[in-house]
Parts: structure tokens; C-alpha cells; sequence
């Protein structure tokens, strides 16, 4: 049995809408975010409120790349750029990943020293009331970016997105390792915090230069949104199979490709009528899209390579659907 289609993704006006509010919020977030750590830092001395400020900072330069990103990656395809500019998207991502690995190498020197060298704290309670409130302003950025990314599905916002999330993680061991290093006594306590926030960004470097290099490579969509494509195909009678299907997204933009067979006696205008009608029903779930179709005579489908041709790629009406009404000759 068939799984049930995926949601239809918004249109392309809209998905631009909000990932242009939410990378607006992302980079307002971490510019406030980076005034109030700097301020503490420079009252307590702190090496966790230190880590948590250099993440900040370089999660402001990544908010903005993200920021112009997005905008760019949502014009229009032109003349030099006929797939359009939805890769945009990937390239900030990788930005964002080399980004954090800096800020990981900057603290964990910074932590290493301090465990060397502990140090006494000033101003604990300004150093654990602004990591509580980073931590508080981040998990409400991250809830707000997982909502837009369920409807859009964007890399650059993922990418951002992860990074957020691994901040959230990061403060909290922030402030754990503040408030144990007050409590026990222990300085080094706060530096292994510190430490602990470098290898986190690591960890999340990884993870979004993962994301960003399956967009660059074309990975396919995800089963479900590929299986709700083929359901689409199939609901016209006239659609007796579908193989060679692929697909690959470009930031905002989808990009669909697949041959069908139909009835071999069908004339060339009803073949035509049947991709038109197949195409507009692929747009209905992916707005936008750019769509290619290729119609094959029932058992005539031209050789392909063998790398294309894997049995997953190719669907049978009568296999699928045994109990679909057959189209009437």
C-alpha cells in the first residue's frame, strides 16, 4: 500500500516570505545576543560566557550570510543561471560550517589555557543570568525556525537552524559549568565547560557541512515527497507507468524529471494532453517546480544506462494499483 503524500510545499512567494522574516529574526537575535555576552564577559572574565560569545559572534556573520543568501538563491533563473540560484543556499551553509570551526578552535585554545591556568571568576551572577537568558531567546529562535523549515524545506535554514540548536546545548553547559564552578569553588570547572562548547560546534560543523554537501551533490528527495510524485503521476488512468524518475532541489526550487508509459496506440495530441495535465498536478505539490516529462509507448521505453535503471526508479500502474479503474480504449 501506498504511503500518504506529503504536505504540498508553499509557493515559491511564500516560501521566500518567510525565509526572508526568519533569517531577519536569526540575525536579530544574534546581534543582541552578542552585545549582552560581550558586556558580561568583560565583568566576569568567565571562559564559558568567552565561548558562548565567540559562538555569538560568528553566528551573526553566518545569520547575515544566510540573511542575503536566501534572497539571492529566491530570484529568478537568468541567462547564466538557467536552474536558477537556489544553490546560494548550500555554498552559505558551508560558509556557516567553516564559521563554527573557527569558533570551536578559538575556544578550546582559550579553555585548554584556562585549565592550565585557572582563574577566579567576577561577576557570577551577571556570567549565569545572561547565559540563562541566551538560552531562553535561542530555544524560542530554533522553535521558530523549525516551524519554517517544516513548510520550506531550505538548506540555508537548516544549516542556521542547527547551529541555533547546538547554541542552545552550549548554553546550558555554559551555565552549568559557571554556576558548578561558583558552587564548588572550582574554576576549572568553567574553562571544561568551555571546552565541552568547543566540541559541541564541532559536532555541529559537521553536521551542517553533511546537509550542504547533499544539496550540492544533487541528493534526491526524501521517499516520502518522491512517493507523492509517483501518486500524482498515477492518478491520471492514461499513466500505465513511470521510471526514470529523478529529482534534486535547488534552494527553493524543485526540480522533477521522469519518463512515462501510455497506451501505444494513443495519438500525439492525447500523449501531449495526458504530460500537460500530469505536469499540472506535480506543480499542485510542488509549486514552482521545474518539471520534465518524457512519454514512452507501453514496452518501447529506450535503453538506459544501468546506474539509471535500478528497480526503485521504475513503477508499474497494474503492480501499484491492482484495483484502479483501467483506462477505457
Amino acid at each position: 500500500m501506498a504511503s500518504s503524500p506529503s504536505p504540498t510545499r508553499p509557493s515559491l512567494a511564500e516560501a521566500a516570505a518567510l525565509t526572508r522574516r526568519i533569517t531577519l529574526l536569526s540575525a536579530t537575535t544574534a546581534l543582541l545576543l552578542l552585545a549582552l555576552k560581550a558586556v558580561v564577559w568583560g565583568l566576569s572574565g568567565s571562559v564559558a560566557v568567552l565561548a558562548s560569545l565567540a559562538d555569538s559572534g560568528l553566528d551573526l556573520l553566518a545569520s547575515l550570510a544566510t540573511f542575503f543568501a536566501v534572497r539571492y538563491a529566491a530570484s529568478p533563473a537568468d541567462a547564466e543561471h538557467r536552474f536558477g540560484h537556489g544553490k546560494a543556499e548550500a555554498f552559505t551553509s558551508l560558509i556557516q560550517a567553516a564559521l563554527v570551526l573557527v569558533s570551536a578552535a578559538l575556544i578550546g585554545r582559550e579553555a585548554i589555557e584556562r585549565l592550565v591556568d585557572p582563574r577566579p571568576l567576577a561577576r557570577e551572577g551577571w556570567a549565569m543570568g545572561v547565559m540563562a537568558a541566551s538560552l531562553l531567546i535561542t530555544g524560542v529562535l530554533v522553535a521558530a525556525q523549525t516551524r519554517v523549515l517544516a513548510r520550506t524545506g531550505s538548506v540555508a535554514v537548516e544549516a542556521d537552524r542547527a547551529h541555533y540548536a547546538a547554541d542552545v546545548a552550549s548554553n546550558l553547559v555554559a551555565l552549568l559549568g559557571i554556576a558548578a564552578a561558583v558552587l564548588l569553588d572550582r574554576p576549572v570547572l568553567d574553562a571544561a565547560a568551555g571546552l565541552v562548547v568547543g566540541l559541541w560546534l564541532v559536532w555541529g560543523a559537521f553536521k551542517v557541512f553533511r546537509a550542504a554537501s547533499r544539496h550540492l551533490m544533487d541528493r534526491e528527495l526524501p521517499d516520502t515527497e518522491r512517493e507523492a510524485l509517483v501518486q500524482a503521476l498515477f492518478a491520471d488512468p492514461a499513466v500505465e507507468g513511470v521510471h526514470q524518475l529523478r529529482t534534486r532541489a535547488s534552494g527553493p526550487y524543485v526540480h522533477v524529471q521522469a519518463h512515462i508509459d501510455v497506451e501505444p496506440t494513443m495519438t500525439l495530441l492525447r500523449a501531449h494532453d495526458v504530460i500537460e495535465a500530469a505536469e499540472s498536478r506535480l506543480l499542485a505539490l510542488f509549486p514552482g517546480a521545474d518539471v520534465i516529462l518524457h512519454v514512452d509507448p507501453r514496452g518501447e521505453a529506450e535503453h538506459h544506462p544501468e546506474e539509471y535503471s535500478e528497480e526503485r526508479l521504475a513503477h508499474r500502474a497494474d503492480a501499484r494499483y491492482p484495483d484502479r479503474p483501467k483506462l477505457k480504449s
